[in-house]
């Protein structure tokens, strides 16, 4: 497989959310026509072999998403996935969301310190989380629902236990700084 179809691929497979022509583009260092072409070569691969997710484009936006084909397994899958207990990691990322909230995908990740991108999409899919906008660079911001106070029986965020402390950590937050500015974390 040639380079650019390679990392347009995996970009697209990383991100739950489309990407413009322009910011594939830029990631890939390549020109727009390139990634259009490339875009072209992908969707006919994925079709000649059947694949099991497939590129969309709606005008400039391009997302890889399941096959139509897969749209029966994919939705008994998800029903399934729906009812499952949350997992450590998702609880985790869950309680930082409801703390620090609104938090962005950027912040989030830097506290954790892992990709984050398949817990949002399923904390969103089971509707305890959700983007409220993004940040100057682009990055994703989330906060929890109003179904995720329904489930705790809680009428505001601030009735969490220990809320004030957690949110605003001093601690945290000079982490968070320091860990934006990588030179002054590791000048220590």
């Amino acid at each position: 497989m040639n380079p650019l179809l390679a990392s347009i691929e995996s970009l697209l497979f990383i991100e739950s959310k489309p990407f413009t022509l322009k910011k594939l583009a830029t990631l890939t260092q390549s020109t727009e026509a390139e990634v259009d072409s490339a875009l072209v070569e992908l969707k006919k691969q994925q079709l000649d072999r059947n694949a099991g997710v497939i590129i969309v484009r709606e005008g400039n936006n391009v997302q890889l998403m399941s096959a139509p084909a897969q749209a029966e397994l994919v939705r008994a899958y998800l029903a399934e996935a729906a009812n499952d207990e949350l997992t450590r990691p998702s609880l985790e990322t869950l309680t930082i969301i409801a703390y620090r909230g609104p938090v962005s995908k950027t912040e989030l990740e830097l506290i954790r310190g892992v990709n984050c991108s398949l817990i949002l999409r399923n904390l969103m899919i089971r509707g305890l989380v959700e983007e409220v906008g993004t940040t100057e660079s682009g990055a994703a911001i989330y906060q929890v629902t109003l179904d995720f106070l329904r489930f705790l029986g809680i009428g505001s965020i601030n009735e969490l236990p220990n809320f004030e402390e957690l949110n605003r950590n001093v601690h945290l937050q000079e982490l968070l700084e320091q860990k934006k500015n990588p030179q002054d974390f590791f000048a220590q």
